[in-house]
């Protein structure tokens, strides 16, 4: 029986008191804000939210338990964002005016590249030791009476949560407080491929600074800033295997610091650098399902982990703590604050690790980056990211976005996005293209009125370059039965009045066409009828790579194609081919992805053939190439060919990024003049990792490595995400769909937004008069 606390308040581990006079004694009461508060972990972040709960209620009895010594700590400086430093003066003015004093500002990047040193300005950083962020914070928490144990381990959770009201478990990222309670928290650890050391310098640099070593082992870089006065944390990163190659794992502490001292001579102008308990470390990536259980909550690194390179853990945890404290002070229970604590922060936060892992990708692969222009290899890396953009980088330091977009050869007053692109022998008047999307309104595969004003509405649009749907090649190939087709005479009839009303009202509007045959992810009803569901009645047999069901139990078991049945399907990629070249399209793109018939080949997962047609990547790539040469044989020369893959399948044992290159590169081999790089659909359990412009490192990765033109799709969303991927030479043209359902003249619109009325983006005449944005409510105040 639980007893309840003489104050009424919750009892300890979160178990309601029982309201005094209730009927029954049952209802339970609300619990007003605990007062007995343990913290586990004297780190910035724990130390914050001691200080912040107790000086927004003085009655709390808060308790700090740090297993070191309160000067005991790694790594030297901490940097922290304007934002944070909002945060925390807003909640302690005290704590604010402290660090104000203590910190350093600076406002330019140094970017080294192959003998090249470019500056970027307008970035607003501030930094301070890490010793003496900790002083500030100790000293606050001493002022206002919280109780600091240091060199002390923290009683077991489970007696920290039966003897207070709450519990916060600020330990780091080998939390004990998030161990005791795993099968709650249920924490995600993803390891990465680099190494990584945090060492010091005795001198200040006046930027931070990247620069880049290519040993004979491999590409090493440095990652430096200054703290205070006189001293820069020097941060070193390389692969594991460069790591390894280079002797570092037999090294110690001062061996590794003279090491790296010695490589980074130049940048270091000479000098040592020293280590701080500094062991080489592989990063890894910390997500829990939950933060909180019972009365206990996580924070910061216990909680969650973002790779250094995008800014501090310590910024996180602070944050974190600022949240915490305010939920706690402002709802009446704990567990309504604790849940409005996860609510904020977790967005946030998530938002942030995706963009860490972009980050932390990029220089994984830093290797492939170094051929770029000078200028293009740094806004690649300010943008790598993706939270920093062209249009932000403009108003930070316009000198140097300028000099970017006139090395990538934007004439003066044009963004990125309206320079006009050459693609085979056709030339786009600017980098949007209007990805494929399917309708699902054709009659017995003839597109209608629909389609010509969808396609059309696009067309008027403004994008380079239009997409239609997957064309299916045959009666069987559909997806479903609303799905226009190519194996007609009377289809070809029709995209010609699609074809024929784009380039006579858009003139300067390429129109293309997507040939693919669904395989076994065919046979299904229409989108808003139960996607990948099968049809109630009617269904046609399927065929397929293997004979496997895209859903087991849902969806029909598809035939494994034999010799005749290649060969059949091979013909009426041919021959819907020939028909879309009549029909008047400008470009053909065959469709080897999302799991339909040819993507069906190219993946492990749904390729298990035991013939030529199967086993390895060359096995498996061997029809897809095969329909790739039959369609490129018939379709006109002048008139470009690209393919669009899944370049991952977001599963295990699935397509790989390095498969993916090695796909893109056949088919380069064999004439496609671009490679369309799409992801994942390939099976129903797949676990893609969704966030803006999620798919574009797929994409780069393609054309860095193979010099190859590539189209990036995938959540790109604004005019400023398609100029910042072109400026970094991510890609060369960017699809986007949803934007296109949003708003057919999104990319006029684009134009107009940016003041741009050139002629990447011309207005049709009936348009004209709506070219410049409306006004929307008066201006005189």
């Amino acid at each position: 029986m639980t007893v309840p606390p003489r104050d009424g308040r919750t009892a300890p581990g979160g178990t309601a008191a029982v309201r005094p006079g209730a009927p029954n004694g049952s209802i339970p009461a609300p619990s007003p804000a605990p007062l007995r508060v343990a913290v586990v972990g004297g780190g910035p972040g724990g130390l914050y939210a001691a200080a912040l709960l107790k000086r927004g209620d003085p009655r709390r009895r808060v308790t700090v338990w740090e297993r070191n010594a309160p000067d005991d700590t790694f790594g030297f400086g901490v940097v922290l964002s304007d934002e944070t430093l909002g945060g925390i003066e807003h909640a302690d003015p005290a704590v604010y005016a402290e660090l104000q004093a203590a910190l350093v500002r600076w406002d330019d990047i140094d970017i080294a590249h192959r003998g090249h040193l470019l500056t970027s300005t307008g970035h607003g950083f501030a930094a301070l030791g890490r010793h003496r962020l900790l002083k500030i914070l100790q000293d606050r928490c001493a002022g206002l009476g919280v109780e600091l144990r240091f060199r002390t381990e923290a009683p077991p959770p489970a007696e920290l949560a039966a003897g207070h009201d709450l519990v916060i478990g600020a330990d780091g990222v080998h939390s004990r407080t998030r161990e005791a309670h795993a099968e709650v928290f249920r924490p995600a650890f993803t390891t990465h491929r680099c190494r990584y050391v945090w060492l010091a310098a005795d001198f200040a640099l006046d930027a931070f600074r990247f620069d880049i070593a290519e040993t004979e082992h491999g590409v090493m870089q440095l990652h430096a800033y200054p703290y205070d006065a006189g001293s820069s944390t020097v941060i070193v990163e390389m692969r594991e295997e460069v790591w390894r190659a280079a002797g570092f794992d037999e090294l110690d502490e001062a061996e590794s610091a003279a090491r790296c001292a010695k490589i980074f001579a130049e940048v270091l102008h000479g000098r040592a650098l020293r280590g701080n308990n500094s062991a080489w470390t592989a990063f890894r990536t910390l997500v829990n399902a939950r933060w909180s259980h019972g009365n206990t909550v996580l924070l910061g690194d216990a909680a969650h982990t973002a790779h250094f390179s995008i800014g501090s853990g310590t910024k996180l945890a602070v944050e974190d703590a600022v949240a915490l404290a305010a939920h706690v002070d402002s709802h009446p229970t704990l567990p309504e604050a604790l849940a409005a604590y996860e609510d904020e922060r977790r967005p946030v936060v998530e938002s942030t690790q995706r963009a860490a892992v972009a980050s932390l990708r990029w220089f994984e692969e830093l290797a492939g980056q170094l051929d770029r222009p000078p200028r293009q290899f740094a806004f690649n890396l300010l943008t790598r990211s993706r939270r920093v953009t062209h249009d932000n980088l403009r108003l930070r330091d316009p000198a140097f976005t300028a000099s970017v977009e006139r090395e990538f050869g934007c004439p003066p007053g044009t963004p990125p996005m309206f320079t006009p692109f050459r693609l085979g022998g056709l030339t786009l008047r600017n980098r949007v293209v209007v990805s494929p999307m399917d309708l699902y309104v054709a009659e017995d595969g003839v597109p209608g009125d629909f389609h010509l004003v969808h396609l059309g509405a696009r067309a008027l649009g403004g994008a380079g370059l239009v997409m239609t749907e997957m064309v299916c090649v045959s009666e069987r190939g559909r997806i479903t039965p609303g799905c226009a087709g190519l194996w007609a005479d009377e289809q070809a009839d029709a995209w010609a009045r699609v074809t024929a009303f784009a380039h006579t009202a858009a003139p300067g509007t390429a129109i293309g066409v997507q040939l693919g045959h669904s395989g076994r992810k065919g046979s299904t009803r229409l989108m808003w009828e139960g996607i990948d569901q099968p049809l109630p009645s009617g269904n046609w047999p399927l065929v397929a790579a293997s004979p496997l069901p895209y859903r087991p139990g849902v969806n029909q078991r598809p035939q494994a194609l034999d010799r005749a049945g290649l060969t059949a399907v091979r013909e009426e990629f041919t021959a819907a081919a020939r028909r879309a070249a009549r029909a008047g399209f400008d470009l053909l793109e065959l469709h080897c992805a999302h799991g339909y018939l040819l993507s069906g080949f190219l993946s492990p997962l749904t390729n298990h053939r035991t013939d030529a047609y199967g086993g390895d990547l060359a096995g498996r790539l061997r029809y897809p190439l095969e329909v790739f040469d039959a369609v490129r044989e018939v379709w006109p020369a002048d008139r470009p060919m690209t393919v669009r893959i899944s370049a991952t399948d977001w599963a295990d044992g699935g397509t790989t990024a390095d498969d993916a290159v090695e796909i893109a590169r056949a088919f380069a081999a064999h004439g496609a003049d671009a490679l369309d790089v799409s992801t994942g659909q390939v099976v129903p359990d797949e676990r893609p990792e969704y966030g803006r412009s999620y798919q574009t490192p797929y994409a780069d990765r393609i054309r860095t490595a193979l010099g190859i033109p590539v189209i990036a799709v995938g959540a790109i969303s604004s005019w400023d995400d398609v100029n910042s991927l072109l400026l970094a030479g991510r890609t060369d043209l960017c699809a986007l769909a949803r934007p296109h359902l949003y708003d057919p003249h999104w990319t006029l619109h684009a134009a107009a937004e940016q003041g741009y009325q050139g002629d990447g983006a011309p207005w049709p005449a009936p348009y004209r008069a709506g070219s410049r944005r409306p006004p929307t409510g008066r201006k005189d105040g």
